[in-house]
């Protein structure tokens, strides 16, 4: 089956001329939503992705539709390549059905992860620095314990058969900071028992 899938950042935002393009592709069924491209949970492209079996389509109009971070969009790549399902990229006439859209879209990632690990490269560069001069505070961290995705994502892993990299794909984690929290849980865990059985001792 061909999905289409449709998103505009604001709710006063039209979603017609990607509607229009989606039935150009003959598309089987159209699902749309009004979310940023920068959010890290889009409740309906999770579901069509839950609906999607080997063999499935998933056509957007452009690559941005599914997002704006180079990361969740490599990662939900790899993650349809995964499943069997094909990706169609309109604008840029890429077709994973062929092998010329697949090389294409294989030649577009691995440039994205040359950026990205260069980035990463000039970022550790500043923070050796920082170091040497005494200024690094270390990052905050995004992901803890209490942030809703990565709830979600401890609760599918404990309630679900699903693997990490389709739970990651879901909550919009990276699969290493899904495994850091799960190990912080464990510990918090761990700490709750051994607290429960000392009240217990002294009662």
């Amino acid at each position: 089956m061909i999905f289409g899938y449709a998103r505009v950042s604001a709710l006063d935002q039209n979603l017609d001329s990607q509607i229009e393009l989606l039935r150009q592709a003959n598309v089987n069924k159209i699902i749309s939503e009004k979310i940023s491209g920068v959010q890290e949970n889009k409740e309906a492209l999770t579901e069509l992705l839950h609906q999607m079996i080997t063999g499935d389509t998933l056509v957007v109009s452009r690559m941005d539709r599914l997002g704006r971070n180079t990361k969740q969009l490599l990662e939900l790549i790899d993650y349809l390549e995964s499943r069997q399902i094909h990706l169609v990229i309109l604008n840029l006439g890429i077709d994973t059905r062929t092998s010329t859209g697949k090389f294409i879209l294989t030649v577009m990632a691995a440039f994205s992860e040359l950026d990205r690990t260069m980035i990463k490269e000039k970022q550790q560069l500043g923070v050796t620095i920082a170091k040497r001069q005494g200024k690094y505070k270390g990052r905050k961290r995004k992901f803890t314990l209490d942030h809703p995705g990565i709830k979600h994502a401890i609760e599918l892993h404990q309630a679900t058969d699903k693997t990490v990299k389709e739970i990651c794909v879901i909550t919009r984690i990276s699969e290493a900071t899904f495994y850091r929290c799960l190990k912080e849980q464990k510990k918090v865990e761990s700490f709750m028992e051994v607290k429960n059985e000392t009240k217990l001792e002294h009662q």
